[in-house]
């Protein structure tokens, strides 16, 4: 999935007018998008939901197609990052086996499978969900309208899955105006250990406290 290409657009579109997609506001604070990542957010987000999205939860300040945040909360091994769209057009998936270089490789692929150009800025360690991630600068040229995107994106592989957060917007004003939230956001995001997110899965996603065990090693109170 990229900054939705024009029949992907199209498609969302028509489903916002008949009804098919949600927007549903994602409030400030301490927010968990999937089953371990939580970020904070300092301010509301407009989350869009429709059918053939992708796996990828898509979040937006000023609306779509204007910016567009993408949330990957825990890709497997295998599992692709994008819609499947069918036929001969290439796909790209994630393997837990992959390097950051790798990781932007297939993002990069993903974002130009419309005929997009990207363009790589910088790629560097940097940390997400408190373990040692990676984080790259980018710029699109969208071939739909020949818009120029800048973009900020985070990632870490954990567990065997990726988790990740790419951010792109027009470079002139809507980059700037919500690339600080961004950034906020990716440093406060963190991790909650797989077994105690399976354990607040199962007991029914209550907001009351986890504790381990520092002899047995077992969760209580999640």
């Amino acid at each position: 999935m990229r900054l939705l290409p024009i029949a992907p657009l199209l498609v969302l579109i028509l489903a916002l007018l008949a009804g098919c997609a949600t927007v549903t506001k994602v409030e400030t604070g301490e927010q968990a998008v999937g089953a371990r990542l939580v970020v904070r957010l300092e301010g509301p987000w407009n989350r869009i939901d429709a059918p053939g999205m992708g796996p990828a939860q898509v979040w937006t300040m000023e609306g779509l197609p204007v910016d567009q945040l993408l949330v990957y909360p825990g890709i497997k091994n295998g599992e692709l990052v994008h819609a499947s769209t069918g036929g001969s057009a290439k796909t790209f998936a994630f393997r837990s086996s992959m390097q950051p270089h790798e990781i932007v490789a297939m993002f990069e692929g993903m974002m130009t499978r419309d005929g997009s150009q990207f363009k790589l800025a910088r790629l560097e360690p940097a940390s997400f969900g408190g373990g040692k991630g990676f984080r790259f600068e980018y710029s699109v040229t969208r071939r739909s309208d020949s818009a120029l995107l800048s973009g900020v994106a985070y990632g870490v592989v954990s567990e065997g899955e990726l988790y990740a957060m790419l951010y792109h917007a027009p470079r002139l004003t809507f980059f700037p105006r919500h690339r600080g939230r961004v950034e906020q956001m990716a440093r406060s995001a963190q991790l909650r250990a797989a077994d105690a997110a399976a354990l607040k899965a199962s007991s029914g996603g209550g907001k009351r406290d986890c504790m381990r065990n520092p002899v047995t090693g077992m969760w209580t109170g999640c």
